[in-house]
């Protein structure tokens, strides 16, 4: 595999211009989200949902759309902040920033995540965290990576000599008592939440890291688990193709595999039917 001038090291497969291209969107989000990030007249509302969103995950969406409408023109999009649009056999699945009430109070720990679907399968994925210099990307059947160091315009030989990126591979963890689980919280869990509990108190270790950098985590091996009760198509599709490229495995609570359902559990797939089974006893 080539390095690019960011440090990533472009897949072989056949959505390399695809990964190049989604790499130069995340330099853009990247670029608008740092220049709010912990700015004192950041532009905070509250959507009908209750959630928060920023001036910052607005700008972030408009100019991946944009850019999108430029280089793939017939490609549709599916944004959390300005809903779906075009091609449903294939779009682009966009989250501005995933963990803005992080990105709001200064926790360095929110990504911008884009994802291309076509025909109802991830095929390309970027998980840029820029606060903490991290990047996370893959292609069907080009493996997962992630960059460390990466700065927003690192396009110089000697910026790029900073990066190190690195093939991932989950864990071999076998048994929920030797396992690292993480998850977001304790809401949301409903009839579920016993069995959350009970699971939780079965394993090696938990901590509530929550989003994406959880499932991140998953993919590099550094956790066993993560677990959330309830997200959207924007929370998941990047992570999806990620972690099931680095070896493990994403589905539903329900065990349906891929993104599309109300919910995730990433696994290093030795897990998986054990977590489960454990999450599904009521």
């Amino acid at each position: 595999m080539s390095s690019s001038p960011n440090g990533a090291r472009n897949s072989s497969s056949q959505y390399s211009a695809e990964l190049a291209f989604a790499l130069t969107l995340a330099d853009r989000a990247d670029a608008i989200s740092l220049s709010r990030y912990q700015a004192l007249d950041l532009e905070i509302t509250t959507k009908p949902d209750n959630s928060p969103v920023t001036d910052a995950d607005k700008a972030v969406e408009r100019a991946i759309i944009d850019a999108i409408a430029t280089q793939y023109p017939t490609d549709g999009v599916v944004g959390e902040e300005f809903g779906t649009s075009g091609s449903k056999d294939r779009y682009w699945v966009i989250d501005p920033i995933d963990g803005t009430k992080n990105f709001l109070r200064g926790v360095p720990t929110w990504a911008t995540l884009i994802a291309l679907v076509e025909h109802e399968h991830v095929v390309t994925s970027v998980v840029s965290c820029p606060a903490l210099y991290r990047r996370w990307y893959a292609t069907a059947g080009g493996g997962a990576f992630v960059s460390e160091g990466v700065t927003h315009g690192a396009d110089t030989g000697s910026a790029s000599k900073n990066v190190v990126t690195r093939q991932l591979s989950v864990s071999k963890v076998s048994a929920i008592k030797d396992a690292s689980i993480a998850y977001s919280d304790f809401q949301g869990w409903g009839a579920r939440r016993p069995a959350f509990e009970k699971l939780l108190d079965s394993a090696w270790r938990t901590r509530g890291l929550g989003d994406f950098w959880s499932h991140m985590l998953v993919a590099e091996g550094a956790v066993d688990v993560a677990i959330e009760p309830s997200l959207a198509l924007w929370d998941m599709a990047a992570l999806d193709l990620i972690v099931r490229e680095a070896g493990g495995r994403f589905t539903s609570l329900d065990g349906v595999d891929g993104p599309f359902g109300p919910n995730a559990i990433s696994t290093n797939g030795a897990l998986h039917g054990a977590i489960l089974e454990a999450i599904n006893k009521l």
